[in-house]
Order: C-alpha cells, then structure tokens, then sequence
C-alpha cells in the first residue's frame, strides 16, 4: 500500500474513532482537546500544502497562473482561505459532530471577524502568544460547545502579498510567520 495512503487512512481512521468518544463523558472518550488538537492538524497541513504546492508555486514562484477571490469569474486558482472555507462548508453538510471555521481580528471579508466573547478572546491570545492555543467552553443557542482556537500563521509569501496588497486588509505590514487569524473548532457537549 502506498505509505502516504496510508498514512492518510490512518491519521482518517484515528480521527473518526475519537469523534465517536467525544459525545461520553471526558473519562470515557477521547478528551475534547485531543480531539480538537488532531482535527487541527490535519486541516493546517492541508491548509499548507495547498498554499505551499499550489499557490506559492503556481502562482508566485513560476507565475503560471492567478490566485483570486473571484477564482471562477478570472479562471483561477482559489485562495487557502476560500478552500479552507469551502472544506468547512463541506464538513458542516456532513457531520455536526464538529464545525470550524478561519477568523481574523483583522478580516479582509468582515464576515470573518470573531462573532462570540470566546471567539475574540481566543483570537487575542493566539496573536499575542502563537506557540499557545486557546481552549474554552462557551454556550451558543442553548448548546454547550467545547471551542479551540489555534493561530493561523503567513507560511508563505504569497500569504503576505495577498494580504498587504488586498483592497479592503485592514493590515498592509505582514510579514511571512506573521498570525493572520486563527482556526475555531466547535465541538458540541452534552
């Protein structure tokens, strides 16, 4: 069997079984941390490679192609965020097992700016210390959820250019490495 199948199927597997404990009590399951922590891992390497592989090659390194928010209308490649978005879309179709989305305390579409107290505090704390997730509980429309906020870091520089050359940032200063927002994982308590 090829070995990043694999890996793949596992890391899928070990991710399905845990959203299966998530619903029992913290000591039957798998920890809400855990769970959040192995869902963020596979959704930020897909994040970098996308933006890796595809965009920063394709479109910075050899300029084969475009990245656009208008992506269809231009015959273009999506921007990570919009395939992010659209991954969460998808999971949301899906499953309520869980939901994320990316926000910003500094969105270029204002819609991705943080909605709830839990959201902008865990936003702050990941700008200010991005070696540190945030971990929370908050209550939304009468269901508990156990919230994870990790940073959402400019891996490439076509991060950075996007971002400072976008009409509407509120940020032009960024910088590769730099915390652009964060990824909020929801995962409903009982």
């Amino acid at each position: 069997m090829n070995r990043n199948l694999f890996r793949r199927t596992g890391v899928t597997f070990c991710v399905m079984a845990a959203l299966a404990g998530t619903g029992s009590a913290a000591g039957e399951g798998v920890p809400y941390r855990q769970v959040a922590d192995m869902l963020y891992t596979v959704m930020s390497a897909d994040r970098e490679v996308y933006t890796h592989m595809v965009v920063q090659r394709l479109v910075e390194d050899q300029q084969v192609i475009a990245a656009s928010e208008h992506f269809e209308d231009d015959a273009a490649l999506p921007l990570p965020a919009q395939m992010f978005r659209f991954g969460a879309e998808r999971v949301e179709e899906q499953t309520e097992d869980f939901s994320y989305a990316l926000l910003s305390l500094w969105p270029i579409n204002k819609q991705n700016g943080p909605a709830t107290g839990l959201e902008r505090e865990g936003l702050e704390r990941v700008a200010e210390n991005p070696e540190e997730n945030f971990y929370g509980e908050e209550e939304l429309a009468g269901q508990r959820y156990f919230a994870a906020v990790y940073p959402d870091i400019a891996v490439a520089e076509a991060c950075a250019s996007c971002h400072n050359n976008h009409k509407d940032s509120p940020r032009t200063d960024i910088e590769v490495g730099d915390v652009l927002g964060g990824v909020v994982i929801r995962i409903p308590m009982p």
